[in-house]
């Protein structure tokens, strides 16, 4: 499955490198691309709370086969509507796009927690996020390199290049066992959601997804923009972003064994946010020959730091739950994710319509930031007294 999703994240991480500059490129304006953007994630936050239900006790090869082809059809679809000025198809194919995203994630963390043993399980689930850093470091790999080699290469191009190789992930999915720890029915029946217990778990969640819509989808815009860094050099950043996020990944078991929850994810991401703040401020010292490398750093540093603490709080969030719950709790946690993240779209937009600047947009992302990271810092107290107590 980790192999398959490889191949999934290959296409998000190249489309999330270069997409929005294409955009620009082919005269969208920044409230445009912030509005097509916004409907894949209404696609997720739609789907993925239906899908939550459906998916419980039964098999998820069949979603991830679903998923591995629709995201590289749609891909593709979405492409050549852009390079032909299709507008009026855009939304559709955004959100046919995101739906197939959805197949595929909304299934994977169930599928680590039925199929991996408890030993094994942070491991697994830190090596399922480092699959979007390696997708990354490839697929800036071969933008950077299609630029320098092929000089009449354009942004749309790499991605149908790169949407075609995302087929090679259906191999893997072939050759997939299905699941044997599939809940039967008379089983299912008997259980409910505890929902007190969902909810707890994902305040936190919905407030730093709220933030990091307003960042993490317009972070190439912001370089593009201010420092007038193009496809080519926002793919190597990106790239080395994620050669350290893959690194910092390796670390991750190690520093929630050492650490704990509670200061693992509190560190980490307050490291992270501090590092926001910085990159947002060079926006006002742009004209200094200084600025741009100072973003870049304050850009590697954030990255990984802020990725570190995904895997800690996805198994803390799944654990606090219990077994009963956590195929839910990931169908709400994507939902969570792209509604919040489609809201935060349309926020930007209209924060943009008014001549607001990246900087200050950034500076609201680190306030949610912050108050996201107490909350997670509560629910970790609560979860290791509640094992203490046991």
């Amino acid at each position: 499955m980790i192999k398959a999703e490889f191949f999934i994240q290959l296409i998000g991480a190249s489309f999330f490198l270069i997409l929005n500059i294409f955009l620009a490129k082919q005269g969208f304006s920044d409230p445009e691309i912030a509005n097509f953007i916004s409907y894949r994630f209404l696609a997720v936050m739609t789907l993925a709370l239906p899908l939550g239900f459906y998916i419980k006790g039964k098999p998820l090869k069949p979603f991830f086969i679903l998923g591995i082809l629709g995201v590289p059809i749609s891909g593709i679809l979405l492409v050549i509507a852009i390079q032909n000025s299709f507008k009026e198809s855009l939304p559709i194919l955004f959100i046919l796009w995101g739906v197939a995203f959805t197949l595929f994630q909304v299934s994977s963390l169930p599928y680590i927690m039925r199929n991996t043993i408890k030993k094994n399980r942070s491991y697994a689930i830190s090596l399922n996020y480092a699959t979007h850093s390696f997708g990354t470091i490839l697929s800036g790999i071969i933008i950077f390199g299609s630029f320098n080699i092929i000089r009449e290469i354009n942004e749309g191009t790499i991605l149908l290049l790169i949407s075609c190789i995302g087929f090679f992930g259906l191999r893997y999915l072939l050759k997939m066992k299905n699941e044997a720890t599939v809940i039967n029915d008379s089983e299912l029946k008997k259980k409910s959601y505890d929902w007190v217990l969902i909810i707890k778990a994902i305040i936190p969640t919905f407030i730093i997804a709220i933030g990091a819509g307003l960042t993490i989808p317009f972070i190439n815009l912001f370089f593009f923009h201010n420092f007038n860094v193009d496809s080519s050099g926002f793919a190597v950043i990106g790239s080395i972003a994620s050669v350290l996020v893959a690194i910092f990944a390796l670390f991750v078991p190690n520093v929630k064994n050492t650490l704990g929850f509670k200061h693992g994810i509190t560190i980490t991401q307050g490291a992270a946010i501090i590092a926001l703040v910085a990159l947002a401020s060079t926006e006002f010292f742009k004209s200094y020959s200084w600025a741009l490398a100072i973003a870049i750093i304050c850009f590697w540093i954030r990255a990984p730091l802020m990725n570190m603490a995904a895997p800690m709080t996805s198994e803390l969030t799944m654990n606090f739950v219990g077994k009963k719950n956590q195929e839910m709790l990931s169908s709400i946690t994507a939902a969570i994710w792209s509604g919040s993240w489609f809201f935060s779209s349309q926020i930007f937009r209209l924060l943009k319509s008014e001549g607001l600047s990246y900087a200050y947009i950034f500076y609201i992302t680190a306030i949610l930031y912050s108050f996201g990271v107490f909350l997670y810092y509560r629910l970790a107290k609560n979860y290791t007294s509640k094992q203490n107590t046991y």
